[in-house]
């Protein structure tokens, strides 16, 4: 039987590589498949990334997007384990809404996005929390 596998929950994919400079400085540049990060906080997502846009009970906004898409970045080097998430999962929350903010959210909704996240995102960035591969058609062996 031939299979496939594959990770689920995913709506949007970067179409052009993505840089943006953050407060978020590793000691060590991390470099992965699609996302690095350097010492000096350069972030780069590149084209073909996936991730879910905003969670939650909310709207998918062009406001929201950007931010999404930078913070569902840093939740990922936290869950894969290249970034403390005790110690950068409150920046990375901070960074979301402010991109936000720079986007044209209003402040309100931002302020929202941001207590939302540091209440109910936890396992999210959580490295306990990784994303088993789902196996079709049913049946499917690793």
């Amino acid at each position: 039987m031939k299979c496939i596998a594959y990770n689920g929950g995913y709506k949007y994919q970067l179409k052009e590589t993505y840089m943006v400079a953050i407060d978020i400085k590793p000691a060590t540049s991390i470099n992965t498949e699609y996302i690095d990060l350097d010492t000096n906080g350069n972030l780069t997502i590149a084209e073909g990334y996936a991730w879910d846009g905003p969670s939650g009970p909310t709207i998918d906004t062009l406001t929201f997007m950007r931010g999404s898409l930078v913070h569902d970045s840093l939740y990922q080097l936290m869950r894969e384990s290249h970034l403390d998430h005790n110690i950068y999962r409150e920046a990375a929350d901070r960074i979301l809404q402010h991109i936000c903010k720079e986007d044209g959210m209003w402040p309100l909704r931002a302020w929202w996005v941001y207590h939302s996240v540091r209440l109910f995102a936890d396992p999210a960035a959580d490295p306990a929390s990784k994303r088993p591969a789902i196996r079709a058609p049913k049946g499917c062996q690793p």
